[in-house]
């Protein structure tokens, strides 16, 4: 499995239960911990569950970065607005694609709880759509809360009908935050 992280995308290369004697220095390390009595300890508050010893492996960078600083093309474009209205669709408080990408461009750096606030959502909630904006690299994540990257507002300014007619949006017309 191989999924993306702050370094870029992480493979899990294994998963297994360790028991906490059978811990080593590298897993001490690796663990981040300071000794092996402090790992314990920290894994003694959850005695209750089990420990595992992950293997990950760096697998490359990862592609949402190059999609933040790449101009989409028209077929592209087409793409990105066919997922927002599918989001939208299939979302049970209805269109919030827009709407979320705007409160995200006007509040940079804004953490999720305060976010959530301003659109009227819980927090998990509104993180886990915001999660599906980025996947499609339309926010980057920053050290506290998200932007809006320049292909979210090519996207938001474009109309599907505009894309068919012209086979690109117009310039120079600015994002259109709601749906």
């Amino acid at each position: 499995m191989i999924r993306p992280a702050a370094v870029g995308l992480l493979e899990v290369t294994s998963v297994d239960a360790v028991a906490t004697d059978a811990l080593t220095e590298e897993d001490v390390h690796r663990a981040g911990a300071t000794s092996r009595e402090t790992l314990v300890a920290a894994l003694a508050a959850h005695a209750d569950r089990p420990a595992y010893r992950i293997g990950l492996r760096y697998a490359g960078p990862d592609p949402r970065v190059a999609l933040r600083t790449t101009t989409p093309s028209a077929t592209e474009l087409a793409a990105i607005l066919a997922r927002l209205e599918r989001l939208d669709r299939a979302s049970s408080i209805g269109a919030w694609t827009r709407s979320t990408l705007g409160v995200i461009d006007l509040n940079p750096e804004v953490r999720a709880p305060d976010l959530a606030a301003q659109v009227g959502r819980e927090t998990g909630e509104c993180k886990r759509d915001v999660r599906k904006l980025k996947e499609l690299g339309l926010t980057e994540s920053l050290d506290v809360g998200r932007a809006v990257v320049h292909r979210a507002r090519l996207a938001v300014r474009c109309r599907p009908s505009a894309l068919r007619r012209r086979g690109r949006c117009a310039r120079g017309v600015s994002p259109r935050w709601r749906a």
